[in-house]
């Protein structure tokens, strides 16, 4: 009984993280294809993901109160716990982008949108990642998804040093930059969350806990 609920968790857990992975995919479309529709129709989906972080913490709670579990069953609950605050989390920060998105596709593009993509596409490669991870307990693919944090991190500062330079030379861009920063800041809050599972995901599989940037020493 105990093993069939948890993989009930584990079911809802990963059709979340599917959802965000959407949502953030969109999200990035959005702004590029300056599609109002496509961006608006995310926060549906926010709804969507809200709703199923209070169900999933429920049938967390529940479990462990009625079962009692041990060992590695009590870590894998206590990480779809773990995940299921930080994919909500997720959604957040991608509506965010989305709040930004609306802004900025109302006015012409500065300069064309070329980091803020690779910079999405390695954000949303690193939560593909941890959650593979997460379901084949792969050590191994945990501890790059935390190396390639730094990846993200160097794209941030990169694009925040370059919008400084457009605004240097025209103070009217100040806006504009600002929200492109906005939306760099947000997916780098989104690996950071991919970082935390991953991190998650060994102590759940090695029962070992490994602190923020660690691995990278």
């Amino acid at each position: 009984m105990l093993i069939k609920k948890i993989s009930e968790l584990m079911k809802s857990i990963l059709e979340m993280a599917r959802i965000v992975e959407y949502m953030l995919e969109q999200s990035i479309q959005g702004l590029l294809e300056k599609d109002k529709d496509k961006l608006e129709k995310i926060f549906e989906l926010e709804e969507k993901v809200n709703q199923m972080e209070i169900d999933i913490e429920e049938d967390c709670t529940t479990l462990i109160a009625l079962h009692q579990p041990e060992a590695k069953n009590l870590r894998t609950i206590l990480m779809i716990l773990k995940m299921n605050n930080d994919l909500e989390r997720m959604g957040d920060l991608t509506i965010n982008i989305v709040k930004c998105s609306l802004y900025l596709i109302q006015k012409p593009f500065f300069k064309k949108l070329i980091d803020i993509p690779v910079m999405a596409d390695e954000t949303k490669k690193m939560l593909e990642n941890t959650i593979t991870a997460f379901v084949n307990e792969d050590v191994a693919l945990a501890k790059q998804v935390c190396v390639n944090d730094d990846v993200v991190d160097e794209l941030k500062e990169h694009i925040f040093r370059v919008l400084i330079t457009y605004v240097l030379d025209d103070p009217t861009l100040i806006k504009r930059a600002f929200h492109i920063n906005k939306i760099s800041a947000n997916l780098e809050r989104i690996a950071d969350l991919s970082t935390n599972i991953a991190e998650d995901t060994i102590f759940m599989t090695e029962g070992k806990i490994i602190k923020h940037g660690s691995i990278k020493k």
